[in-house]
């Protein structure tokens, strides 16, 4: 049996919005997700200053991996966003902002929220009632309970539950 990597999620809330925002001009942009493709992995590699082996995540089987871009601009990837399907909810494995979008000068603001936000509408789309699991850093436990409505479940395991979800799905997903 080959097991499992678990990767801690290091990710920043840093606003939840309605879409992603420009922290220089402050203008709003409506975002879209989509299956990340192929052609996309040319531009996610370490040297292009991505933390995580995004080649990994999108050659597993098991998992979904997703870009998050601009409407109207699809070939700038935002951030990215690798789940599994598991039984009875989704497992977030990984999460990433762009590297032009982490840090004090960061262009956009709002790009893990609506990435996790997604997760969450997967789950409610899958009849998972808008569960999410991931794993976290010990350090932004609190941070997530704040930002996200987690919770912790077991040592640094995290869980977002159906009315935590519905908020992050309604602030992003309008419908």
């Amino acid at each position: 049996m080959v097991s499992k990597k678990t990767i801690e999620q290091i990710f920043i809330v840093d606003r939840l919005s309605n879409s992603i925002v420009n922290t220089i001009s402050g203008d709003s942009f409506q975002t879209e997700i989509s299956v990340l493709t192929k052609a996309d992995m040319r531009n996610i590699t370490k040297s292009k200053d991505w933390n995580f082996n995004w080649k990994e995540e999108f050659n597993d089987d098991t998992k979904e991996v997703y870009k998050l871009t601009i409407v109207n601009n699809p070939l700038v990837i935002q951030g990215l966003l690798s789940i599994t399907v598991e039984r009875d909810h989704i497992l977030m494995n990984l999460l990433e902002s762009s590297p032009f979008n982490i840090g004090k000068n960061k262009l956009y603001e709002g790009v893990a929220g609506n990435l996790v936000a997604y997760a969450c509408k997967v789950s409610f789309q899958k009849g998972y009632e808008g569960y999410v699991t991931f794993t976290a850093k010990t350090q932004l436990l609190e941070h997530y309970k704040t930002t996200l409505g987690a919770y912790p479940i077991s040592n640094q395991r995290m869980i977002i539950d159906t009315k935590s979800a519905r908020i992050l799905v309604n602030k992003y997903f309008r419908t």
